[in-house]
């Protein structure tokens, strides 16, 4: 049994250099799925060092391509060629997927296929990802089905396999191809189909199982009733989720939080993990899989200074700025937050949760605000 904690390719982010997209992929250590051994390409031969310097030559730079995570728990870590500084109140870097948009009104996506990002300040120094891990905490954080500390464990199948197709779904041809077993007492397979005859399990690896861990989110897919299957995207915080042009893709550092859920204050990070936070299957049209075809910093001229550094007295924080349809409020406590306007009257007034809150504001006209809870104002702009 191999449990992946990662195999890191060692060098150090060089201290200068300012480009906003990535520089260096650190790790790649897909699940098994319909697209491993094909994006990056599997050569016979190819090592953990092979294929990650060809993961490199598909997500560095600006021209960059996409990656398939696989199944749950599939992770890449990553970096830029300089620490990504956390901005107070602003979005701080995006990372791209490939969610195609659903034209139905009121639908934000039928393709989402979410991916959780953690990020990790270099503590030690030694430009590596061997220190500590923070979850960005999206949209699901708190909710009741989203299951924390989940772990997985895949079994790598027989070469002398007999396949179990599935008589009803012609696609399928090996129902029983890749076996998992979780920690809720849980069992299934990652199935074989028609469209992709490649092996499915990484084939640079040589051990006899693999096992992720990590927060799990609930799924997402529901059927419809011409027998198709709609993704639906959560409202905000995870990769591979939304379009790569809208404000859904961008992350906030300010979003970290430790193992324990608490809160964690970066000034900077210099690693990005992104990992398939699903296990789904959705019958012909396979495994859910968080795809990854770049990311950006979002203001990689900035600079870590105390001003980045959120101040702990601070009873709730705006973690969008400017602001369109929604406000992103992570509050320490429940309390009542007041909307008010330049020439002081109320606009609205809203009960937040103890942890991520995101209350629509679209009935604001376009104009600055001031947000107001216990003895503390925090002023934005509504776009």
């Amino acid at each position: 049994m191999l449990v992946l904690t990662g195999l890191l390719s060692v060098l150090s982010l060089p201290a200068q250099g300012k480009s906003p997209y990535i520089h260096k992929v650190y790790d790649f250590q897909p699940a098994p799925g319909q697209f491993i051994n094909v994006s990056p390409e599997y050569e016979p031969g190819d090592t953990q060092a092979d294929i990650i310097r060809k993961t490199e030559e598909l997500l560095v730079g600006e021209e960059s391509s996409m990656i398939s995570l696989g199944a749950y728990g599939g992770y890449v870590i990553f970096g830029f060629d300089h620490p990504v500084v956390n901005v107070p109140g602003k979005p701080d870097f995006k990372v791209f997927g490939n969610v195609f948009i659903n034209p139905l009104p009121g639908a934000l996506s039928e393709s989402s296929e979410p991916g959780i990002v953690t990020v990790s300040h270099d503590a030690n120094g030694n430009g590596i990802p061997d220190d500590e891990w923070y979850e960005l905490a999206g949209s699901e954080y708190h909710q009741p089905a989203t299951v924390h500390n989940y772990r997985i464990t895949y079994y790598k199948p027989d070469a002398d396999k007999v396949p179990a197709p599935d008589a009803d779904y012609p696609q399928l041809t090996d129902t029983t191809y890749i076996r998992w077993v979780d920690n809720r007492g849980n069992q299934g397979y990652v199935s074989k189909n028609t469209f992709h005859h490649q092996p499915y399990y990484p084939q640079w690896i040589e051990a006899d199982s693999l096992v992720f861990e990590g927060a799990r989110l609930a799924d997402n897919y529901v059927v419809d009733g011409t027998g198709n299957y709609q993704l639906h995207a959560f409202d905000w915080g995870y990769a591979d989720n939304a379009s790569n042009t809208g404000a859904l893709s961008a992350f906030n550092i300010e979003w970290a939080v430790d193992r324990e859920g608490e809160k964690k204050r970066l000034s900077e990070i210099h690693f990005v993990k992104v990992y398939t936070a699903v296990n789904q299957y959705c019958g012909w049209l396979g495994e859910s899989s968080t795809e990854i075809s770049g990311a950006m910093d979002l203001h990689p001229e900035a600079t870590a200074t105390a001003a980045n550094r959120p101040q702990a007295t601070e009873s709730f924080r705006l973690l969008n700025h400017p602001v369109q349809d929604q406000l992103l409020i992570a509050s320490p406590v429940r309390q009542t937050v007041t909307v008010f306007g330049y020439d002081g009257r109320k606009r609205m007034s809203f009960l937040v949760e103890c942890g991520m809150n995101t209350i629509p504001c679209s009935q604001l006209p376009k104009g600055f605000y001031i947000l107001a809870a216990q003895d503390q104002t925090v002023k934005f702009s509504k776009q």
